[in-house]
């Protein structure tokens, strides 16, 4: 029960069931959201990303629609998120936070207020499939020890910084992402959409068991501070790992988030170790589907990733030192694998422990593999950054995208950060928390658009700085950053 049904109960009057927190309430009221936002740009949005404009998130200026006019964006090129080709000779019709239609370049409706894109390229938001939308702006010492309010403000400010590099909608995959989504889902703060996990569900011993060996052994009912901030849910057994699956699709979460293998960041378990058995993982996975959601796994190791496949888990996360039969069988099964291009490179989230950096090299090793052989064999892949616990790596997001183009063309890149990933968050269905199909600019989609300096098809380079490269960016139709002369 709300704050607001609490109130009315203790005052005697009658009430349903609270359904605020429901799945169909939440996306009817990101509607209303979305059109109060277009229609009170100036009093709305621009004054949100006021109060940011300490953190430097906020943009150089915000022109204010004209409530109740449509928006088109019109002398431009685009990418629909799909088609390997820039499209021309077309607007885009923006009405109701979505993209309306594409009339012919020059016959949009009179009345449309116009945006002159002068030629530039347009492109659908970004989708970043492995973001940690609470642990990514803080050190692994903060995230595991400090005040939890301060994570939170952390991520918030976070959130901000995000959507400004472009990266219109992340899927959460692990963390206590709820109430960040929340909270700028009602308009508080600027921020991605975000499709949440909640707390990453993991065995004793697995990669979410964040405890000290000085915290060993576990009383039952014991929590750790991990688990009470909602980071992770440690579980053994089936009905315990059902227990926790329930608990976070009661919460809301889109997908269900388990760990399948051994980390790089964890120190106690190794890269190769198998975790949970396959029985405990087919329960997170029958507890997801009865609520109509997936289960993506993290695990970088062939066995581990068949024993996920085989329990029906739908994603993959990492999956870099996956052998041919492996990739073959995420095909065959037609998995998706959310992949990131983890190169040890100056970008690579910092470790100072060596069994850590041991097994961040030899990630790296097989990441190059990875990706041409999972493009060879057809795999559906999706891009995603996986930045956790790095302050200073958040702003490396876009960057990390480009480098893509070593292994592919930049618009089959891009393709990895918009349709693709679009297509891998509507394995969602009902419990997607937004309507429409994203990542693609087409009619109905939500017009999450960027407007880019660059020309998409040469080259992604242009990423790498998003101040200077992304003068529009739109979020459900409504302007939050507009610095096009």
């Amino acid at each position: 029960m709300c704050h607001s049904c609490a109130e009315a109960a203790a005052a005697g009057a009658a009430i349903d069931m609270c359904l605020c927190g429901a799945p169909q309430t939440q996306a009817a009221f990101a509607r209303m959201e979305a059109d109060l936002t277009r229609r009170q740009m100036l009093g709305g949005t621009a004054a949100v990303l006021g109060m940011f404009a300490g953190f430097g998130l906020a943009p150089r200026e915000v022109r204010a629609q004209t409530p109740g006019r449509p928006l088109l964006l019109t002398n431009l090129r685009f990418f629909d998120g799909t088609t390997p080709a820039m499209r021309e000779g077309r607007d885009i019709l923006i009405e109701g936070g979505r993209v309306a239609a594409l009339p012919p370049a020059g016959q949009g409706p009179e009345d449309a207020e116009r945006i002159d894109c002068g030629g530039r390229a347009v492109i659908p938001g970004l989708i970043d499939a492995h973001w940690h939308s609470t642990l990514v702006a803080v050190t692994q010492t903060q995230a595991m020890a400090a005040d939890i309010g301060f994570v939170h403000l952390m991520a918030g400010r976070e959130a901000g910084a995000t959507l400004m590099r472009g990266f219109t909608t992340v899927r959460d995959t692990g963390g206590p992402a709820f109430g960040l989504q929340l909270a700028i889902d009602r308009g508080l703060l600027p921020g991605p959409r975000i499709f949440p996990s909640g707390a990453m569900l993991s065995q004793t011993s697995g990669h979410g068991d964040f405890r000290l060996l000085n915290e060993l052994p576990r009383a039952d009912g014991d929590l750790s501070h991990a688990e009470r901030a909602g980071v992770a849910a440690l579980a053994d057994g089936r009905a315990e790992v059902l227990r926790r699956t329930r608990e976070q699709l009661m919460k809301g979460a889109s997908q269900i988030k388990i760990m399948a293998g051994g980390g790089v960041s964890s120190l106690y378990d190794p890269l190769e170790s198998l975790q949970f058995l396959e029985e405990e993982m087919e329960a997170a996975v029958r507890g997801a589907a009865d609520w109509g959601t997936y289960v993506c796994a993290h695990v970088y190791t062939s066995e581990g990733i068949q024993r996920a496949l085989r329990a029906g888990v739908k994603s993959i996360e990492h999956g870099q030192l996956a052998d041919t039969a492996t990739i073959r069988m995420m095909r065959e099964e037609g998995a998706w694998w959310s992949i990131q291009p983890f190169l040890a490179d100056e970008d690579a989230n910092p470790k100072s422990d060596p069994r850590q950096q041991a097994k961040q090299t030899e990630v790296a090793q097989g990441t190059v593999r990875a990706f041409e052989e999972g493009r060879a064999e057809g795999v559906n892949m999706a891009f995603g950054t996986d930045i956790l616990m790095n302050p200073a790596g958040t702003a490396s997001q876009g960057r990390q995208l480009a480098k893509l183009t070593r292994f592919m063309p930049p618009l089959e890149a891009l393709r990895m950060a918009t349709g693709a990933a679009g297509e891998l968050l509507a394995l969602s269905g009902e419990r997607a928390p937004y309507e429409g199909r994203l990542g693609v600019i087409e009619e109905g989609a939500p017009a999450d658009l960027l407007v880019v300096e660059g020309d998409p098809e040469a080259g992604l380079d242009w990423l790498d700085d998003p101040a200077a490269n992304l003068p529009l960016i739109l979020k459900g139709g409504a302007l939050v950053k507009d610095a096009l002369a």
